[in-house]
Protein backbone atom coordinates (compact mmCIF):
# COMPACT_ATOMS: atom_id res chain seq x y z
CA UNK A 1 0.00 0.00 0.00
CA UNK A 2 1.44 3.39 -0.98
CA UNK A 3 1.46 6.36 1.42
CA UNK A 4 -1.24 9.22 0.79
CA UNK A 5 -0.03 12.51 -0.18
CA UNK A 6 -1.16 13.53 3.00
CA UNK A 7 1.09 11.21 5.05
CA UNK A 8 3.73 12.10 2.51
CA UNK A 9 3.63 15.63 3.53
CA UNK A 10 3.97 14.79 6.81
CA UNK A 11 6.55 12.57 6.32
CA UNK A 12 8.26 15.37 4.59
CA UNK A 13 8.01 18.36 7.25
CA UNK A 14 8.14 15.81 9.82
CA UNK A 15 11.56 14.78 8.90
CA UNK A 16 12.80 18.43 8.74
CA UNK A 17 11.52 19.75 12.05
CA UNK A 18 12.71 16.33 13.71
CA UNK A 19 16.28 16.95 13.07
CA UNK A 20 16.59 20.64 13.61
CA UNK A 21 17.14 19.97 17.52
CA UNK A 22 19.87 17.58 16.64
CA UNK A 23 21.69 20.00 14.54
CA UNK A 24 20.72 23.23 17.10
CA UNK A 25 22.47 21.22 19.78
CA UNK A 26 25.62 20.60 17.87
CA UNK A 27 25.87 24.16 16.50
CA UNK A 28 24.92 26.45 19.60
CA UNK A 29 25.68 24.00 22.84
CA UNK A 30 28.55 21.52 21.52
CA UNK A 31 30.15 21.30 24.92
CA UNK A 32 27.01 20.88 27.18
CA UNK A 33 27.01 16.86 28.26
CA UNK A 34 23.45 16.24 26.95
CA UNK A 35 24.42 17.44 23.65
CA UNK A 36 27.84 14.85 23.43
CA UNK A 37 25.01 12.22 25.34
CA UNK A 38 22.50 12.71 22.21
CA UNK A 39 24.61 12.60 19.80
CA UNK A 40 26.45 9.49 21.13
CA UNK A 41 23.42 7.40 20.29
CA UNK A 42 21.86 6.15 17.20
CA UNK A 43 18.47 6.50 17.60
CA UNK A 44 17.57 9.49 15.81
CA UNK A 45 19.32 7.92 12.78
CA UNK A 46 17.97 4.55 13.42
CA UNK A 47 14.31 6.21 13.36
CA UNK A 48 14.78 7.82 9.81
CA UNK A 49 16.73 4.88 8.34
CA UNK A 50 13.57 3.10 9.37
CA UNK A 51 10.98 5.75 7.55
CA UNK A 52 13.38 5.55 4.54
CA UNK A 53 12.55 1.95 4.72
CA UNK A 54 8.97 2.27 4.98
CA UNK A 55 8.95 4.98 1.94
CA UNK A 56 11.04 2.70 -0.16
CA UNK A 57 9.90 -0.82 0.35
CA UNK A 58 6.37 1.04 -0.79
CA UNK A 59 7.16 2.60 -3.59
CA UNK A 60 5.89 1.42 -7.03
CA UNK A 61 7.63 -1.81 -8.85
CA UNK A 62 7.80 0.24 -11.72
CA UNK A 63 9.92 2.99 -10.07
CA UNK A 64 12.62 0.56 -8.62
CA UNK A 65 12.15 -0.82 -11.89
CA UNK A 66 13.60 2.05 -13.30
CA UNK A 67 16.18 2.98 -10.89
CA UNK A 68 17.74 -0.15 -11.47
CA UNK A 69 17.95 0.55 -15.38
CA UNK A 70 21.75 1.02 -16.45
CA UNK A 71 20.28 3.23 -19.26
CA UNK A 72 18.81 5.80 -17.06
CA UNK A 73 19.13 8.99 -18.06
CA UNK A 74 19.43 12.34 -16.22
CA UNK A 75 16.10 13.21 -17.90
CA UNK A 76 14.54 10.44 -16.65
CA UNK A 77 15.93 10.43 -12.93
CA UNK A 78 14.14 13.76 -13.09
CA UNK A 79 11.24 12.69 -14.06
CA UNK A 80 11.21 10.78 -11.27
CA UNK A 81 11.45 12.74 -8.64
CA UNK A 82 8.24 14.55 -10.00
CA UNK A 83 6.25 11.53 -8.05
CA UNK A 84 5.68 12.71 -4.20
CA UNK A 85 6.58 9.50 -2.69
CA UNK A 86 9.86 9.02 -4.84
CA UNK A 87 11.02 12.60 -3.80
CA UNK A 88 9.91 12.41 -0.33
CA UNK A 89 12.11 8.84 0.08
CA UNK A 90 15.20 10.55 -1.42
CA UNK A 91 14.69 13.56 0.61
CA UNK A 92 14.59 11.50 3.85
CA UNK A 93 17.80 10.04 2.26
CA UNK A 94 19.64 13.21 2.32
CA UNK A 95 18.39 14.44 5.73
CA UNK A 96 19.56 11.41 7.79
CA UNK A 97 22.83 11.12 5.58
CA UNK A 98 23.57 14.71 5.72
CA UNK A 99 22.73 14.68 10.17
CA UNK A 100 25.33 11.35 10.04
CA UNK A 101 28.02 13.60 8.54
CA UNK A 102 26.86 15.81 10.70
CA UNK A 103 27.25 13.97 13.84
CA UNK A 104 30.81 12.78 12.56
CA UNK A 105 32.21 16.37 12.43
CA UNK A 106 30.49 16.77 15.75
CA UNK A 107 32.26 13.87 17.64
CA UNK A 108 35.71 14.28 15.71
CA UNK A 109 35.73 18.08 16.33
CA UNK A 110 35.21 16.79 20.22
CA UNK A 111 37.74 14.51 20.17
CA UNK A 112 40.18 16.82 18.46
CA UNK A 113 39.67 19.78 19.42
CA UNK A 114 38.67 20.98 16.00
CA UNK A 115 36.34 24.05 15.49
CA UNK A 116 33.19 22.77 13.71
CA UNK A 117 30.41 25.37 14.08
CA UNK A 118 30.70 26.28 10.46
CA UNK A 119 31.05 23.44 8.95
CA UNK A 120 28.27 22.02 11.05
CA UNK A 121 26.20 25.05 9.26
CA UNK A 122 26.76 24.36 6.11
CA UNK A 123 26.56 20.57 6.16
CA UNK A 124 22.50 21.47 7.15
CA UNK A 125 22.34 23.01 4.74
CA UNK A 126 24.65 21.50 1.93
CA UNK A 127 26.12 18.78 3.55
CA UNK A 128 29.25 17.91 0.88
CA UNK A 129 30.35 21.90 1.35
CA UNK A 130 29.87 21.21 5.27
CA UNK A 131 31.77 18.06 5.12
CA UNK A 132 34.79 20.17 2.89
CA UNK A 133 34.66 23.00 5.46
CA UNK A 134 35.42 20.47 8.11
CA UNK A 135 37.89 18.77 6.24
CA UNK A 136 40.03 21.71 5.39
CA UNK A 137 39.52 23.06 8.76
CA UNK A 138 40.62 19.57 10.80
CA UNK A 139 43.84 19.93 8.13
CA UNK A 140 44.51 23.34 9.56
CA UNK A 141 44.20 22.72 13.46
CA UNK A 142 46.11 19.65 13.05
CA UNK A 143 48.84 20.98 11.20
CA UNK A 144 49.18 24.70 12.72
CA UNK A 145 47.48 23.51 16.14
CA UNK A 146 48.65 20.61 17.57
CA UNK A 147 46.43 19.07 20.31
CA UNK A 148 47.55 20.25 23.71
CA UNK A 149 47.84 16.32 25.33
CA UNK A 150 50.27 15.78 22.12
CA UNK A 151 52.34 17.91 23.25
CA UNK A 152 52.32 17.40 26.75
CA UNK A 153 52.56 13.71 26.10
CA UNK A 154 56.08 14.24 24.34
CA UNK A 155 58.92 12.88 26.73
CA UNK A 156 60.66 15.60 28.45
CA UNK A 157 64.09 15.85 29.62
CA UNK A 158 64.67 15.62 33.59
CA UNK A 159 67.44 17.72 35.47
CA UNK A 160 69.89 15.31 36.74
Amino acid sequence: MHPSPELLDLIFNGANLFVLPFWGLMVLLPNWSVTRRVMDSYLPYGGLAGLYVYLFITLDQSVLEAFADPELSLAGLAGMFANSQVMATGWVHFVVMDLFVGRWIYLQGQSEGIFTRHSLALCLFAGPIGLLTHLITALITQTFFPKAKETEAAPTATPV
